[in-house]
């Protein structure tokens, strides 16, 4: 008995467009994927900084911390998860970075939070701002690459 020979060739697979124009994107995205788990880390860290660093005595400082860790984290998770829907957020990561720089002055009674608090908040403030930053620069690139490619 014979069986009809199957060729494995994907080009006459009917999305084979699609999935390549789809790995593309993925293969020229290696640094884009770097950024968003480092947005997602410095979000962890931000939420975990009040137990790590020990802001004694300022529970305002460390839910601030939290809420705004968790966030930071989120849209890091959503621009590793879902990219092509979720990467005009990544302009947030800016302000909440910022935040968290001028947080242990802004929170505070008193201005009394800890060195290293102040510290904390602030290099991982900035490198969050610097992160949303270039995420921002990326997802422009890639909106002008896929606007010339449809011309």
């Amino acid at each position: 008995m014979s069986y009809p020979q199957r060729t494995t060739d994907m080009t006459s697979h009917p999305d084979a467009g699609e999935m390549r124009e789809r790995f593309d994107r993925t293969a020229a995205g290696g640094g884009v994927v770097a950024l968003e788990g480092l947005i997602l880390l410095a979000g962890l860290f931000a939420a975990i900084s009040p137990w790590v660093v020990h802001f004694t005595g300022n529970t305002n400082l460390a839910v601030s911390n939290l809420i705004v860790g968790i966030t930071i984290g989120l849209i890091g998770l959503g621009l590793a998860l879902a990219p092509e829907r979720t990467s005009g957020l990544a302009w947030l990561a800016v302000p909440l970075g910022a935040w968290l720089v001028i947080s242990p002055w802004v929170v505070t009674t008193a201005n009394t939070a800890p060195n290293g608090a102040i510290w904390s908040n602030c290099i991982v403030g900035g490198a969050t701002a610097l992160l949303g930053l270039l995420a921002m620069g990326m997802t422009v690139a890639f909106r002008q690459k896929k606007a010339k490619a449809r011309k």
